[in-house]
């Protein structure tokens, strides 16, 4: 799927990059555009995040940390 398919006409914001079977070891591939686009190289660190009723989240943790620092930051603004 060469560069990536738009969801719901949203302008490179959310892609699909088709998808990944689950190895005997429970291991997936990421597709190699998304490892380009995102920067991911062997080695990183992925958080994997998940909700029995939506699924899963394959995020970088740095992205979970600024989102908590920014949250802390507008509490803290209010008091």
């Amino acid at each position: 799927m060469p560069g990536g398919k738009h969801i719901l006409g949203k302008q490179n914001a959310q892609r699909v990059f088709g998808t990944a079977k689950v190895g005997d070891r429970g291991q997936i591939v990421i597709p190699k555009e998304a490892r380009e686009l995102f920067g991911i190289k062997p080695g990183d660190t992925l958080l994997i995040l998940g909700e029995a009723d939506t699924g899963l989240i394959v995020s970088r943790p740095e992205v979970l940390n600024n989102l908590a620092n920014e949250l802390l930051n507008n509490v803290k603004k209010e008091d």
